[in-house]
């Protein structure tokens, strides 16, 4: 199934690992602070960062702009080709990823500490002088081409385009951050060059480090990799409005499966209710084998192999998203049994032994999954965006454990809204009203 990206919510309860090590603010000679968790286990040093904007500032038209530069980044900078940039990166066993999504391009850099002066200097090429050569950019535009096609026949990527593109109509939000094949083939790299600067701006970054680095040495990397950035502070857009449209909505598709997603408004990272709402949403449909839509929809009628909920904080809107597949004859029956436990817990809230169950994983279970420093580098930059002190790791257990049933019926009963649940279903449901206005597409 479907699972958009929300690392703010899982901030939330990912974090214990950070616990047994101490997290320094260090501020580089240059005025750039990062986040360091200095381990010297390993001779490796990980960086995150995370910079602010992402697809939220492609220009009209133009969707699609940061994804096309993230995936151009290390396609050769500065006096290196695409093939040169790759020798030397590997010559210095140092590793490198670009991503973009709708809020924010993200950087991952692992090297061996004693090639990290050489590293960073590499890594500082490809975010200062990217070349954007015809062959990678023709080559990279046909790969996402690819992939835009491949989705324009997938129900899960029909369903969650269609979901966000109603739920967003005149936002950025809305629109694909992939972008279009018609927005992707009329890119050009005067539009890379013209954006890059508004993309890779450090006073729109958060970063992280982890690794075989002291404070005194991260200081000056910071300002070497970074320094020669626009440093400029972000401004972000104001706030989004959630326009799902109550109800469902049929996109018809020949398969033998469909897919819905589900969804409204929510709340935002910074709420005060974030923390029971999470664990609210363990217990209705994050909790895996052991949530409410699983047992009624999956173990008890066996209508589905999945079936989830999970709470997404965007910086300019909060959702709560769901998603389950289900055989054509079978669907109707499932979205009524989502709407049902919808229901319930609004107006019933959970059980003590929910409760508990439900703090015993998540103060637990977590920690396992940061079992490198790239994971780790990576939450420390999602500690920074997601505006969470230093110290959180070492509250955030209490905070879980404070939370209380009243606390769940209360944040259920605001939050939990079956009347404006929006279902976007892909396929040839039976029994289902809703627009089945849409065919198959084309």
């Amino acid at each position: 199934m479907i699972r958009f990206l929300a690392p703010l919510a899982l901030i939330a309860f990912a974090l214990p690992a950070l616990a047994a090590a101490p997290i320094q603010r260090v501020i580089s000679p240059g005025g750039i602070e990062a986040w360091l968790v200095e381990e010297n286990s390993i001779p490796i040093v990980s960086i995150g960062i995370e910079f602010e904007g992402g697809a939220l500032l492609d220009p009209e038209g133009k969707e699609g702009l940061a994804n096309l530069l993230a995936g151009l980044l290390e396609e050769g900078a500065g006096d290196l080709d695409a093939v040169g940039f790759a020798e030397a990166a590997d010559a210095l066993a140092a590793r490198f990823r670009f991503s973009a999504g709708r809020e924010s391009l993200s950087v991952s850099a692992s090297m061996l500490a004693e090639n990290r002066e050489a590293s960073v200097d590499l890594l500082r090429l490809a975010l200062t002088e990217p070349r954007f050569d015809e062959e990678p950019l023709t080559r990279v535009k046909r790969q996402i081409a690819s992939s835009i096609r491949s989705d324009e026949t997938e129900p899960n990527a029909i369903a969650g385009k269609a979901w966000f593109e109603a739920a967003f109509p005149d936002d950025p939000y809305g629109r694909p951050s992939d972008g279009t094949l018609e927005s992707v083939a009329a890119l050009s790299a005067d539009d890379l060059r013209a954006q890059r600067p508004l993309l890779l701006d450090v006073g729109a970054a958060h970063i992280g480090v982890v690794g075989a680095i002291s404070a005194e040495e991260l200081g000056p990397l910071l300002d070497r990799l970074l320094g020669d950035l626009p440093n400029t502070p972000f401004a972000p857009p104001p706030p989004a409005t959630v326009a799902a449209p109550p109800g469902l909505t049929v996109i018809d598709l020949d398969v033998p499966q469909s897919v819905a997603v589900f969804g409204h408004k929510g709340i935002l990272r910074d709420d005060p209710d974030f923390i029971p709402a999470y664990v609210m949403n363990y217990i209705l449909g994050g909790g895996g084998f052991s949530s409410r839509l699983t047992e009624e929809v999956r173990e008890k009628r066996g209508l589905a192999y999945s079936v989830y909920s999970y709470l997404y904080p965007l910086k300019r809107a909060g959702l709560v998203i769901g998603g389950v597949a289900s055989g054509n004859g079978a669907m109707a029956e499932t979205v009524n049994l989502v709407r049902a436990e919808w229901r319930r817990m609004a107006e019933t809230g959970v059980s003590e032994e929910e409760l508990e169950k439900a703090k015993r994983y998540l103060t637990g279970a977590y920690a396992l999954q940061f079992d490198s420093n790239a994971k780790i580098a990576n939450m420390l930059v999602g500690l920074q965006s997601a505006g969470l002190p230093i110290n959180y790791p070492e509250s955030r257990n209490a905070l879980v454990e404070a939370v209380t049933t009243e606390d769940i019926q209360r944040v259920a009963r605001r939050i939990l809204d079956v009347d404006a649940l929006s279902f976007v279903v892909v396929g040839r449901p039976e029994g289902l009203p809703g627009d089945q206005g849409e065919k198959d597409p084309e």
